[in-house]
């Protein structure tokens, strides 16, 4: 096919489709973040770049040559993390168990351990929302927590509503940071979470769901949070938030949540 003096074929169109997708992609990784500023100032320097090397500019061209060949170097430091959730967005979109066709033919059951650990989480978290305890509780699924278990106090103990209301309680030296449980077990607590600077979290929220909002953002992890302040209850997973949640709510998303497994 021939535009004017172009010539195009159906590569060429799948070319521009794959990379305005990607740059798609990119956008929404980073948008509303300080990234997003910086990956617009890169563009608009590159466009000036190549007007200055088509109007034979050879001076400035050198100069912009030059700091576009640094650039991409701190490009890969300033965007690393957008890069690594950019690169686990895709490898979740082409996993076995995100697959629609092979859901059909799987559907994972709820085992009684984990029914038993769900239970006892909604408890506790049902009795802290009426007590106005602050809580941040991780449940881990694919991604390995390791390193976040171990920023805490390593417990590995059977879950129990009894022992999250301890370890919240606002006097007890547990209370601090993130409970993670991995493999219906309490893994650790006062653990340290990354907290999110992402530009498009309400000012709102507090330290808390910032927190929960990292953890989501580098692992597909489930974060419930319960407001000191408002005694609300939310949930966190994959980036995104449910907020104002009563303990029903809570209790189908977990469910929800495990199933997925």
């Amino acid at each position: 096919m021939r535009i004017g003096f172009l010539t195009i074929d159906w590569i060429d169109i799948l070319d521009i489709l794959l990379v305005a997708y990607m740059l798609y992609q990119i956008y929404k990784l980073i948008q509303g973040s300080i990234a997003n500023k910086i990956f617009f100032g890169y563009i608009l320097i590159y466009g000036v770049y190549l007007v200055s090397k088509a109007l034979g500019m050879e001076f400035m061209s050198t100069i912009l040559g030059q700091f576009m060949n640094m650039g991409v170097l701190a490009l890969l430091i300033i965007f690393q993390q957008e890069i690594r959730r950019f690169l686990m967005v895709l490898g979740r979109s082409t996993s076995f168990r995100e697959s629609a066709l092979l859901k059909r033919f799987y559907s994972p059951k709820v085992s009684n351990e984990n029914l038993s650990t769900l239970q006892s989480i909604v408890e506790a978290v049902k009795v802290m929302s009426t007590t106005y305890t602050g809580a941040l509780i991780v449940i881990e699924k694919e991604d390995d927590l390791k390193k976040f278990i171990e920023s805490g106090d390593v417990l590995d103990a059977e879950v129990s509503k009894r022992l999250l209301l301890t370890i919240f309680h606002k006097n007890s030296p547990l209370h601090d940071g993130a409970v993670i449980i991995k493999g219906g077990r309490l893994a650790a607590a006062r653990c340290m979470l990354p907290v999110s600077e992402s530009g498009t979290i309400s000012p709102a929220l507090g330290f808390r769901h910032r927190a929960a909002f990292g953890m989501s953002e580098q692992t597909d992890a489930a974060i419930i949070v319960v407001s000191e302040e408002k005694a609300e209850i939310s949930f966190v997973n994959h980036g995104g938030i449910f907020r104002n949640m009563s303990v029903q709510d809570l209790e189908v998303k977990l469910k929800d949540y495990i199933l997925k497994d």
